[in-house]
């Protein structure tokens, strides 16, 4: 196990960097977004390319970033319904989850977008509109993100097994559902304190 938890911290140390670098790009297209605005309205003229290029770079972020979003435990989940489940049922639940569908969806989607990235790249197609950018660099990002995913979902998988054989410290499985038993606790004590308070006035 402890030989997959490498694999496992390899792949970790990758996606992060890819999308704490990737990150930066949102700046990028915040620049590139105010300067088109001024241009427009100052000199009444536009750039297909700098459009094209801010839809690009959001496309970058979006792909680039999934799978630090996975291993950050920030994608959208239904916590209201999985904190109610006890930590081994949700850990069952992770691993049904990257095994049936994630990694699943991942192939099946990496195995349609490297043929419509690939006849792209060999077309050296360009974009439609007057003055735009090539365009199989925006296609090759889906095929570069399912790939990165992927692997942070087989990641994600070897931690999860490790954990609920006790080789691994549980950094996010828990938190949701303590942080929901705190709450209820601490609701609980305020409603006791408040109706000791109304016992005392009356």
């Amino acid at each position: 196990m402890q030989g997959l938890l490498s694999i496992s911290r390899v792949i970790d140390t990758v996606n992060t960097y890819i999308g704490k670098a990737a990150s930066w790009l949102i700046l990028v297209a915040v620049v590139i977004s105010a300067g088109n605005a001024v241009i427009r309205k100052v000199f009444s003229s536009s750039s297909n390319a700098w459009l094209e290029a801010q839809w690009y770079l959001f496309g970058a972020v979006f792909m680039l970033c999934a799978a630090w979003t996975l291993l950050a435990n920030e994608h959208i989940r239904i916590d209201v319904v999985n904190s109610l489940f006890p930590k081994r049922v949700r850990n069952w639940i992770d691993i049904v989850g990257h095994t049936l569908f994630l990694l699943p969806f991942c192939i099946l989607l990496l195995y349609d977008s490297w043929p419509f990235f690939l006849k792209s790249y060999l077309q050296n197609e360009q974009s439609m509109n007057a003055g735009g950018l090539v365009v199989w660099p925006a296609k090759f990002l889906v095929v570069a993100g399912f790939v990165l995913l992927f692997f942070q979902g087989i990641s994600e998988l070897i931690k999860r097994i490790a954990i609920m054989r006790g080789e691994l410290e549980d950094v996010h499985g828990g938190g949701h559902h303590e942080m929901a038993e705190a709450e209820a606790a601490r609701l609980l004590e305020v409603a006791k304190a408040q109706g000791l308070l109304d016992a005392a006035k009356k």
